[in-house]
């Protein structure tokens, strides 16, 4: 073999128990060759001589293989060459995947099994066997529940500039933008580097569609796809290019483009190779103000007008350019992070009080830092401020839930170079104790020592994994590793391999089938996923999981799709690990409480492994390495100290040093938001709800379910007394009081139904309209959440889009300061008026709808409740639930209420007695 080859070969016979002295025992030679081509042909048969028998191995196809053949071919007493495929020709070394010591282990066994280490033919010994039954499990394993596939960075442009119009269709090439192929379809056909456009030449007259767009990265329009516009301009096609100018080769690390030319300068190399017309979109129009001409009929647009202006090229015969000028969301936050660009002073926030969780603003940015969160309300989106790359499409989303926050100045580029750096919208509580007590290290024996680490790609896994082999180094020990990234360092899952040395490093870069000695979980999807698992073993592997809940970008934008059970993914993590050892953290929600950030959790998290006994180097080269990455420095620095502090310490001893308590295991516990949830209720309100509860069935009722119920009831009573009156929640308590009488009636003492009623019935109660939103953005909580989630501030603006206003024509959200905030009290006020003939507001389509859709709730579920037995209850609780799928505003909302009655529909069965069900709004 050669190369990376030959080492995994000696792993793999090392993991087969054969050493150099049982090779030589054995008469099993090994020839590592240097230079493939020309082959050497005298190594070749010197190698040969006395053999029966060659095996070569071979990345891919057979290359060394046929050479070997062709210097021993005619030869007398030649072994036989083995490699691509045995004797007989069936298959042997995988031309397919990754050629690891893994698979290369399978083979050799095979070859093996000739009698060669003794015994009978076909048989090994039994440690063979076992390391064989090993790797074969590891082989098999199923795929991830939910896999985390590669998506758009935070704040990427390709979140909106590889969107086409309605009918329209585009291609994709070779880039990040080429994730539009599996992200809502934005793309159906990809082209190489260099031909991107080129198969429409010829297709195009043999279909019906009249254009296309084709999406080209600037790195590749520099590189070659130049030549493609200038063949579409030859033939004479109808397509619209779409140069994405990024500044940067985001997938391979951010390169600088070679051979750019600025903006104005690339719209006359357009008109000279004759394209009919250039638009230039940009976030930034002024930008290109003070440079050169633009070419005649080329113009500069707002990116807010990407839409008109594809229509506008669609439209237009030949070849047209659209050039989308936004710099790399990942480039920004990296020169953010060194100090060279400042922080934006602008944030947006979220009001879950008034977000419905529709998901339309994931929908709209395809923003992986606009993220749904569990509530006590049910789900709703919270920006993580951490991530957050300020590009603000995320307001584009149809609901008056965002705030638009100014925050005091930003840092010096001094301050943030050595601080938090990106990210830090909070100041630290406190600083970790330096002097914390080492725990007992382990020590690299003969066969290394192996950390397997599992994270999201941008996150710092490589960074983490690079800033272990530094302290390797500076701790005097060898180190082999490999980061397995490529296009999953976009969000992506990531996988890095370390194995540690005392002495000189041997053997393969790859940890293999149970070697890890630590597996360090810095996402919980990606550490849960079997494949991955297989590096485990039940009686070696410590496990060190952070059980932060960070969504996939199909998580983001489509709220259907929910995260998978996290009991079952740690249950998955404990069978393959030793599990009275394992350590469990909320590493990004106590990042974020401890740092005022969240970006150091994957630093937190090793922090945990080092105080766990997880990692063989010390903690001064960890920190000196953090030192040498010159990133962050003081913020990574405490969140490995603090991590250390969580293992040494326990919750309790974070609540004492640094005054918070994180959560530390699970974060299945609703976040609640602080001042936004249903406990900033006023006293009078909750006083009225606690009466009613009194009066009604539900307080004497025994048991922990019922407990939970009542109380459950009581919050949300609470809420609609302060909503509209004392009548309403007492209709509201009387009806839930009914539903968990029959539930107790039919079924004993579950509470699923009521429950499920209870939820529901004031999830749609509370229909939030002009009335409901001026009360939910006045809670006196705003501002301690506000100053929670970004720190100080010196303002906010309330983002709205007044369904009234809309009728008259407007396109965007206004935005009310502190002046306007007055007209956000009277709104309140007038609440009293909701359903009267004097509420302006409800008259409105989507308001009469909303108020229908209460009676026909409580129409089926009495219809549920009269018909109730043990056969039916299950039904019952599905259509109790269904209320979930109505979220939103406005055209979303409608479109929410006609999957509801859709479902209602299909669950219900057809001689079930029928319930009168209108999507039609009431009077």
């Amino acid at each position: 073999a050669a190369g990376r080859t030959f080492q995994e070969l000696r792993q793999a016979l090392s993991d087969l128990g054969l050493d150099d002295d049982a090779l030589h025992r054995f008469g099993i030679r090994l020839l590592r060759i240097g230079m493939v081509w020309p082959l050497e042909p005298e190594i070749v048969r010197r190698f040969a001589g006395g053999l029966n028998e060659i095996l070569v191995l071979d990345e891919k196809r057979a290359f060394i293989e046929l050479f070997v053949r062709d210097i021993l071919y005619g030869r007398t007493g030649v072994p036989r060459v083995v490699g691509k495929t045995d004797e007989l020709g069936r298959r042997l070394v995988p031309a397919d995947g990754e050629l690891s010591a893994d698979r290369i282990a399978a083979v050799v066994a095979d070859r093996l099994r000739s009698g060669v280490l003794g015994g009978e033919v076909g048989a090994l010994p039994v440690a063979v066997e076992a390391r064989l039954a090993l790797i074969e499990a590891a082989s098999k394993a199923g795929a991830a529940e939910v896999a985390r596939a590669p998506y758009w960075c935070s704040g990427c442009p390709h979140n909106r500039s590889t969107a086409v119009p309605e009918g329209s269709f585009a291609a994709a090439g070779v880039g990040c933008h080429a994730m539009a192929l599996w992200i809502d379809e934005r793309a159906q056909v990809v082209h190489q580097m260099g031909g991107e456009g080129a198969t429409w030449i010829g297709r195009a007259p043999f279909t019906d569609r009249p254009h296309m767009f084709q999406n080209v990265g600037d790195g590749t329009f520099f590189h070659s796809a130049s030549l493609a516009v200038r063949a579409a301009v030859a033939a004479g096609v109808d397509i619209t290019y779409k140069i994405l100018y990024n500044g940067a080769v985001a997938m391979t690390g951010g390169q600088d483009v070679a051979g750019v030319i600025g903006v104005p300068e690339l719209t006359q190399s357009m008109a000279a190779e004759g394209v009919s017309r250039t638009i230039v979109c940009s976030d930034d129009p002024d930008r290109h103000a003070g440079g050169g001409p633009l070419a005649p009929g080329a113009e500069i647009w707002g990116r807010d007008r990407l839409d008109e202006a594809q229509l506008l090229l669609r439209d237009t015969s030949g070849v047209t350019v659209l050039i989308y000028d936004q710099q790399c969301a990942a480039e920004k936050r990296r020169e953010r992070k060194r100090g060279l660009r400042p922080t934006p002073t602008k944030r947006i926030f979220i009001n879950e009080a008034v977000c419905e969780g529709c998901g339309d603003c994931g929908a709209k940015s395809h923003c992986l830092s606009v993220q749904p969160v569990d509530t006590e309300l049910g789900t709703k989106t919270r920006i993580h401020q951490s991530s957050c790359n300020f590009d603000y499409t995320c307001i584009e989303g149809d609901c008056p839930s965002f705030i638009r926050v100014k925050t005091r100045a930003a840092k010096t580029r001094a301050a943030t170079a050595a601080g938090s750096g990106a990210g830090a919208v909070r100041a630290a509580r406190a600083q970790p104790p330096a002097d914390i007590a080492e725990p007992d290290r382990p020590v690299p024996g003969p066969d290394g020592y192996g950390v397997f680490m599992a994270g999201v790609g941008g996150t710092g896994v490589v960074t983490v994994s690079q800033v272990l082999a530094t302290a390797a180094l500076l701790d005097g020990l060898d180190i082999l590793g490999l980061d397995q990234t490529g296009l999953s360092q976009k969000g992506g899952p990531v996988v890095s391999h370390l194995r540690f040395f005392a002495g000189e490093a041997s053997g393969a870069n790859l940890i293999g089938a149970g070697d890890a000695d630590c597996y360090l979980g810095l996402d919980l999807l990606v550490a849960a996923d079997p494949k991955n698992l297989a590096k485990a073993d039940p009686e070696r592997t410590l496990a060190v999981t952070s059980t932060s809940k960070l969504p996939t970008g199909d998580m983001v934008a489509h709220v259907e799709q929910t995260y998978p059970d996290i009991d079952g993914m740690l249950a998955a993590i404990d069978d393959s690990t030793r599990a009275s050892a394992s350590i469990r953290l909320d590493a990004d929600r106590m990042a974020d409480a401890l740092l005022g950030t969240a970006m150091p959790a994957n630093v937190l998290a090793l922090g945990a492994a080092y105080q766990a006994g997880g990692i063989p180097v010390s903690a001064a080269s960890i920190e000196e390495a953090i030192k040498l990455n010159g990133v962050a420095v003081a913020a990574n620095i405490a969140a490995f100290r603090w991590g250390r502090v969580y293992v040494r310490e326990g919750a309790d001893g974070l609540v004492s040093l640094a005054g918070v308590a994180p959560a530390a295991t699970s974060p299945e516990a609703p976040a609640a938001v602080p001042g936004l949830g249903l406990d900033s209720v006023p006293a009078k309100a909750k006083a009225t709800a606690r009466a009613l509860l009194q009066e009604s069935g539900l307080a004497p009722v025994p048991g922990e379910g019922a407990a939970a119920l009542t109380e459950m009831v009581e919050r949300r009573a609470a809420d609609l007394a302060d909503y509209q009156s004392a009548a309403l929640a007492s209709e509201y308590v009387d009806f839930v009081d009914a539903a968990s009488a029959r539930e107790r009636e039919v079924m004993g003492e579950r509470t699923e139904l009521a429950e499920a009623v209870a939820r529901y019935l004031h999830k749609l109660t509370a229909y939030k309209d002009e009335y409901e939103v001026a009360r939910l953005h006045l809670r006196p909580g705003l501002h301690e959440a506000l100053r929670d989630a970004v720190g100080d501030y010196a303002g906010y603006r309330i983002l709205l889009h007044p369904p009234a206003l809309r009728a008259l024509g407007l396109k965007r959200k206004i935005s009310l300061g502190p002046l306007q905030r007055p007209a956000l009290a009277v709104l309140k006020a007038m609440r009293r008026l909701r359903g009267t003939p004097l509420d302006l507001f409800g008259y409105a389509k989507v308001r009469r709808v909303e108020r229908q859709l209460v009676a026909d709730y409580r129409a089926l579920m009495e219809a549920e409740l009269n018909a109730l037995t043990p056969g039916t209850c299950e039904r019952a609780v599905r259509l109790a639930q269904l209320p979930d799928v109505i979220r939103g505003y406005e055209d979303v909302k409608l479109a929410g209420v006609e999957r509801f009655h859709e479902q209602v529909r299909a669950i219900r069965s057809p001689d079930t007695r029928p319930v009168a069900l209108t999507s039609k709004p009431a009077g």
